[in-house]
Formats: C-alpha cells, sequence, structure tokens
C-alpha cells in the first residue's frame, strides 16, 4: 500500500509544482482528496493529467461561507494541506494556517510558492523560468557564448518545488511523532533551485568553475561530458569524467590513436577535442555506437526520446514506466522493500466524489443535501 498509506491530504487544486508534490505522497499510499472549484464541476475526468492520478474530489465554492466551512471540517480529520496560492490568498478565503491550526494542531500545513512568502518579490508573478533566474541556476545552463537555455521546468517547478514540498512534509510528518504538533511548510521554488546548485557553488568558492556557461566540466565545456550526433542524426551522451572511463573512451571512439592528443584535463584543448569527436561520432550509427559503448564503463547512453525509453530493455525489466487506460507514465519512485507504492487510479473528474467524500468525513445526508442546494459545494453528474 506504500509507506505513506494511513495519511490524509487535502490539496487546494493548483498548477505544476502543487500536483507534483500532491502525485509524489499519493505515489507512496497517501489518501488525496482534492478541492475543487465548483465552476470546474461538470468536466471529465483527464486521464493524461498524470500529475492528479491518486485523487478523488470535491468541488467547493471557496468564496461560500458554507464552503469554506466545509474545507475546514474535512482539515480537522487531515494530516496535511497543499495549497500553491499567491501569498495571502488563503487568509482571505478563510483558510489560513492559523485558523487550520485551531480546528486541528496536528495539520502540516505545506505552502508552495515560487518567491517564497515573504520579500519584495513574495507577490509578484512568474514562473520556472523566474525563478531559477533569480537563485543563479538558469545562468549556468547552455552553450558557450549563447543565451541561457531553459532546462524545461524540471529545476523550479518539480525538482525545487514540488519535491521540495514533499521533503518538508514527510521531515514535518516525522517530527510531529515527537512534538504532537503540526507546523507551516514555506516551500519557495527559488531556494529548492538555489539549493540544488549547491553542489555548483561549491566548485565555484574552490576556484573550479567559471561563470561562463559552456567552459565547465558539467556544462557541455568539456569533450568528455557531452552529447554528440550521429550518422542517422540521434545522439548519445558520453560522462567520462574519471581516467579510467575516459581511457575507455579514447579506446572505444578511437580518439586514443592520434598521437598528438592533449592530457584529459587540458582546457584550452576541449574545443578542438569536441570537434574531432564531434566527427568520430558521425561515421556510424546511434545503435551502432550502441553496439561498441553501452554497458561499457565509458558512462555511455543513447538519448532516447519517450516512446525509445519505454521500450528500453532496462527501464522494461525495472518497469521504470507502466501504462494505464492508453496512458503512458513513470512509475511511482523510489522502491521500497517492504511497502511497495502501486501506481494509483486515475484522477477523478471535478466534484466527482462530493457527496462520497462529505459522508466519510461525517455529513449528515440532510447536511450534504443542504450543501450541494445552497451551492457551496457541487456533485458532479
Amino acid at each position: 500500500m506504500g509507506p505513506l498509506h494511513g495519511i490524509k491530504v487535502i490539496e487546494l487544486q493548483g498548477i505544476g509544482p502543487g500536483p507534483f508534490c500532491g502525485m509524489m505522497l499519493a505515489d507512496m499510499g497517501a489518501e488525496i482528496i482534492r478541492v475543487d472549484r465548483s465552476t470546474a464541476a461538470g468536466r471529465p475526468a483527464n486521464p493524461a493529467d498524470i500529475l492528479a492520478r491518486g485523487r478523488r474530489s470535491i468541488a467547493v465554492d471557496l468564496k461560500s461561507p458554507e464552503g469554506v466551512e466545509t474545507v475546514l471540517k474535512l482539515i480537522e480529520t487531515a494530516d496535511i494541506l497543499i495549497e500553491g496560492f499567491r501569498p495571502g490568498v488563503t487568509e482571505r478565503l478563510g483558510i489560513s494556517p492559523a485558523i487550520c491550526h485551531e480546528r486541528n494542531d496536528q495539520l502540516i500545513y505545506g505552502r508552495m510558492t515560487g518567491w517564497g512568502q515573504t520579500g519584495p518579490m513574495a507577490n509578484v508573478a512568474g514562473h520556472d523560468i523566474n525563478y531559477i533566474a533569480l537563485s543563479g541556476a538558469l545562468h549556468a545552463i547552455g552553450q558557450k557564448g549563447d543565451a541561457p537555455v531553459p532546462p524545461l521546468n524540471l529545476v523550479g517547478d518539480f525538482g525545487g518545488g514540488g519535491m521540495l514540498l514533499a521533503f518538508g512534509i514527510v521531515s514535518a510528518l516525522h517530527e510531529r511523532t515527537q512534538s504532537g504538533k503540526g507546523q507551516v511548510i514555506d516551500a519557495a521554488m527559488t531556494e529548492g533551485s538555489a539549493l540544488l546548485m549547491n553542489a555548483i557553488f561549491g566548485l565555484m568558492n574552490s576556484g573550479s568553475w567559471s561563470n561562463t556557461r559552456g567552459e565547465n566540466f558539467l556544462d557541455g565545456g568539456a569533450h568528455f561530458y557531452n552529447t554528440y550526433e550521429t550518422s542517422d542524426g540521434k545522439f548519445v551522451s558520453v560522462g567520462s569524467i574519471e581516467p579510467q572511463f575516459y581511457a575507455l573512451l579514447l579506446e572505444k571512439s578511437g580518439l586514443g590513436m592520434d598521437s598528438d592528443l592533449p592530457s584529459q584535463q587540458s582546457r584550452d584543448d576541449w574545443p578542438d577535442l569536441q570537434d574531432r569527436l564531434r566527427k568520430i561520432f558521425r561515421q556510424r550509427t546511434r545503435e551502432e555506437w550502441d553496439a561498441i559503448m553501452l554497458g561499457t564503463d565509458i558512462c555511455y547512453a543513447p538519448i532516447l526520446n519517450f516512446e525509445e525509453a519505454r521500450a528500453h530493455p532496462h527501464n522494461m525489466e525495472r518497469q521504470s514506466f507502466v501504462q494505464r487506460d492508453g496512458i503512458h507514465q513513470a512509475a511511482p519512485a523510489p522502491k521500497f522493500s517492504r511497502t511497495p507504492p502501486q501506481l494509483p487510479a486515475a484522477t477523478s473528474a471535478p466534484g466527482a466524489d462530493t457527496r462520497k467524500l462529505l459522508t466519510e468525513a461525517g455529513f449528515s445526508a440532510e447536511d450534504i443535501d443542504a450543501l450541494i442546494n445552497s451551492g457551496a459545494v457541487v456533485q458532479a453528474q
């Protein structure tokens, strides 16, 4: 059932990092109740919304006092609340941390924002690209002489955002076993993306990293840690950092046959060595290079698209990807020896579970009918 089986989460519907955090908790067995807007009721479920897997849905009008009271009653028996609004929104709605803790002082109140709850940027709109720009992460990503390249929205939204909040939540769950008290988690994507950069910041502090993109051994500056195009227009990755792995790269690629080969760490020669390897890799197809290099200690792998990754033998044996109702997706991770997580059910349609969830929460049939009739909650048909 997963290591978080028995944990109950109220998730105020949002986008990006908040749902990603909820998905991680649902993957680990937590029960997630998503509070959707009442206006969303009637929309069909979207099985392609992978981040929303493992949710049941109640549709609530949070501008209605009765709707807010309904959510507060759900919070009374919950372990966690997740919200991703701008600072001050839940306070205006009447579901602030202080109000929620009056109802349930063991509640862990997870707040997900880009800039954080405080500071001069706190209430400014932004997206992943802006948060990782301010943290210093985006500056480091890109080719020499070119503009910084957005690394999808993996660094801010998901790694520095949703995953950071999930880590904060399980840390607070552990602390609660000692104190018996909940607390508020202020997770900011700017700070999370900065945290992901600490290894690089350490190299900068030691003088081993240049602020110029594309001149360092992990940012595409080194020939032995780079990507190369093959003769069939596909690409491969090479990460031969250690000397023994580099020696294998020289051997298997044929680059080592050059008598004038400079040392691996001669940075002035990296551009020329990259050009040599580019020409070498363009002489064979990706499949031919796989036959030569894959499975050796070169630190080599073909660069696969989503469909190719799903079909790769290693990923298939590990069941790294799963499929439900025609929707292919990454499986829950990591793996556990005693409490293996299972793929949660696909998300419910907004408001599909309103009546059932309120019944489970102890509301009487009469109270539920009254809430539905007033429009405070909506049961989707």
